[in-house]
């Protein structure tokens, strides 16, 4: 549409004669894709001039789109379609199906579990159990009483966890680990489990963490490596070998040294 402005329209003097001629007359075209706008034309009183009625001006008009009832059936789901099935090989399967001899997790009494938390089947909890949000307990998965779970934590299953341990955010626990009572963890904390990732047949064997053990933040450990007794893993260390009781390892990768007679107590949550 083509349109000038009323600043240009005052400029001309009388003598050019009657400024809205042809040359200046407004033209409109009529959309031609499709879908056709909707066209709302405002009303506007014609204004009055000293020397001469100005005819009525046609003023911009609002465009409102709007949706054709055609277009609108067309974008709704279809639930008719078969669901998608892929080949085998692919490895490609939706949701989960579990043996027939299994069992709905059990989970003992005054738990809190936060939203989009995942428990599997064949999970059997104790009482007071905590988690943060969107943490994972895979199958097969063993922990006790007075545990606290941190957010985005992930337990890939056969696990065995005991009774007053706090495990903190982002920390991931591989299959066949085991952590003992009065545990603490630290965030961001990785345990693996494959000495040989995707190269040689491995027997997945995960760390093991014993009594009144402290992780710091940030850690890594190796597969089969295990923790001793009260010992400290300080933040930031990778541990490839097992670590003595009441020692600390500290270091990448970690250098152990004996634990100070100050820091030789239990954990206390």
């Amino acid at each position: 549409m083509v349109r000038f402005s009323q600043t240009l329209d005052d400029k001309h003097s009388k003598s050019r004669g009657n400024p809205y001629d042809d040359r200046y007359r407004m033209y409109s075209q009529e959309p031609q894709q499709a879908p056709r706008p909707v066209y709302r034309q405002r009303e506007v009183a014609p204004r009055q001039d000293n020397f001469y009625t100005q005819p009525q001006r046609e003023e911009p008009t609002e465009v409102i789109y709007e949706r054709p009832q055609i277009e609108r059936e067309s974008i709704q789901p279809d639930y008719s379609k078969p669901e998608l099935n892929f080949p085998k090989d692919q490895n490609i399967q939706f949701g989960v199906e579990y043996s027939p001899n299994s069992k709905p997790p059990i989970i003992g009494k005054n738990h809190t579990i936060r939203s989009n938390s995942i428990i599997y089947n064949d999970v059997v909890i104790g009482d007071n159990f905590r988690t943060g949000h969107n943490v994972v307990i895979r199958e097969n998965t063993n922990i006790g009483d007075d545990v606290l779970i941190g957010t985005n934590t992930v337990i890939e299953g056969d696990v065995i966890i005991g009774n007053d341990v706090s495990i903190q955010s982002n920390v991931y626990i591989p299959t066949n680990s085991v952590i003992e009572d009065n545990v603490f963890i630290g965030p961001c904390a990785c345990f693996t489990n494959d000495k040989y990732p995707v190269r040689i047949n491995y027997e997945l064997q995960g760390p093991k963490v014993r009594r009144g053990a402290s992780i710091g933040g940030n850690t890594t450990f190796l597969s089969n490596v295990e923790v001793g007794e009260g010992s400290i893993v300080a933040a930031g260390a990778i541990v490839i070998h097992s670590v003595p009781p009441f020692y600390l390892a500290i270091g990448t990768p970690a250098r152990i040294k004996p634990l100070p007679d100050h820091l030789k107590v239990p954990n206390r949550f």
